[in-house]
Order: C-alpha cells, then sequence, then structure tokens
C-alpha cells in the first residue's frame, strides 16, 4: 500500500498503518484456522486414541498390503496380497506375489507354507519371532503404551507417523512407525528388527467387519509336505529370503 501524501493527510486523522508481510501471514492464518482449514498437529496421545478406538471396536478386518524387506542393505523383491484378522488373534496373509505363499495364524500357532517347496514351518504364536505375528493382536486388544515407550509424532503423507520403541527388550523388533489417517487408519508400517533388519508394510482397500468364516484361519497339512517346527524360523525365513 502507498503512503498517502502528506497534502491530502487531515491532521486530526493519521494515516492507515502499513500492511506488513507478518501482519498478513498473521490474517492468513487466523483466516485458515477459522475457516477449518488450518489444524493443529495431534500429538502422540490423540494418534494413539484414534488407532485404538477403530480397531479395538472391530471384530473383522480385511486389506490388500505390499510387504518390503531389507536386511543390513540387502533388499529382497516386494511380496503382496491379502491380509485378513480376526479377533482371538486369527489371521491369514494369503500372497499373489510370490503365488502358493500362505502365513495363517489360528489364535494358537502359526504356519508358513511355501507351494513351491510343499514345505510347512509352525511354531507357537507367543514364541514366534516373525514380524507379521504382532499384527494378530491388531483388533479387539490393542494397548500401545502397554507395549511401546518414547512416543513421537511428525506430519506425514495424509496422516500423521507415529513412532515408538519397544518396552520389552526380548521382542524381535526394536521400534515401528506407523502412518496414521486422521480417521485412524493405519496406511504403512514400519517394523526395525534388532538384526538391522526392515520391514515395511504397506497397506490400502481396508474393510472393517466383513464377513469371515472361521474356517478361513484353519490350516490342513498338505499331503506329502515336509513339516518343521522351529524355534526361530522367522528370522530364518527371512534371512533365507534376503540373500
Amino acid at each position: 500500500m502507498r503512503p498517502v501524501p502528506a497534502q491530502f493527510v487531515h491532521p486530526r486523522f493519521p494515516p492507515p498503518p502499513r500492511l506488513t508481510l507478518e501482519v498478513m501471514s498473521r490474517s492468513f492464518c487466523l483466516l485458515l484456522v477459522g475457516t477449518g482449514l488450518l489444524q493443529c498437529a495431534p500429538t502422540a496421545d490423540e494418534v494413539i486414541r484414534r488407532v485404538e478406538t477403530r480397531y479395538n471396536a472391530a471384530k473383522t478386518l480385511s486389506l490388500d498390503f505390499v510387504e518390503n524387506y531389507n536386511m543390513q542393505g540387502h533388499p529382497r523383491p516386494p511380496e503382496e496380497g491379502k491380509l485378513t484378522l480376526c479377533k482371538q488373534r486369527k489371521m491369514r496373509w494369503d500372497y499373489l506375489r510370490p503365488a502358493g505363499k500362505l502365513f495363517i495364524s489360528d489364535g494358537k500357532t502359526v504356519y508358513l507354507y511355501s507351494a513351491a517347496e510343499n514345505r510347512v514351518e509352525k511354531m507357537p504364536l507367543k514364541e514366534t519371532d516373525d514380524m507379521r505375528a504382532p499384527l494378530a493382536f491388531l483388533l479387539g486388544r490393542l494397548d500401545m503404551k502397554k507395549e511401546f515407550q518414547d512416543f513421537s509424532v511428525r506430519p506425514g503423507d495424509g496422516g500423521s507417523w507415529l513412532a515408538a520403541r519397544s518396552k520389552n527388550d526380548r521382542t524381535p523388533y526394536d521400534g515401528i512407525e506407523i502412518l496414521v489417517a486422521p480417521n485412524g487408519e493405519v496406511k504403512e508400517l514400519k517394523v526395525s528388527g534388532r538384526d538391522q533388519s526392515l520391514m515395511v508394510f504397506s497397506f490400502k482397500e481396508e474393510r472393517l467387519n466383513p464377513p469371515v468364516s472361521d474356517s478361513l484361519f484353519h490350516f490342513t497339512i498338505p499331503s506329502g509336505a515336509e513339516v518343521v517346527d522351529s524355534v526361530n524360523w522367522g528370522g530364518q525365513e527371512s534371512a533365507k529370503e534376503a540373500k
């Protein structure tokens, strides 16, 4: 705004103040806040509440996933498929790539099946080190502050990244990062292993409470398949696929 010439200024009425950049910026921010276009970044507690509220109320869940695994700088080819979850720690990972790969939890035991090798590896759910296993606890009993500590939040694409470290030194993972949408939906999950590995899951097409048959989580060992009862097969599988 140009200053008002002195000859046009009435002695009783001073000239209007200049609109500085700072004043204009503050006014614009106030306008955005008033119209709802600008919102304060959520706190860690708010993000945790959104996630727990969304998934603790669900009985079943299905979504598409892409899985990327990297062991100390050595990535393996991306894998993808469909994940189905049910309360009581039941889950089923149907892999489209590689075809014929299957990972199932019936609530007590986890099974990994490879059709290419006709091989089954199984282990109690509570004892497995597999990075997929913790997702079995997502529905109905999620309590993030019980399992994690040192929470922090940063802006993300379409939501907020929630980062945390494991409270238990015996877990195979040291920390996680979750991309959470404003409605509490988990869009991406990064799991950092204590062995310097990194597992990244990207999710889409989430469906809450779809009809799911309990038979989906029952695994029948195929005829002639090699069966392995292993103590740490989750880490063995990751190491083998990373080669």
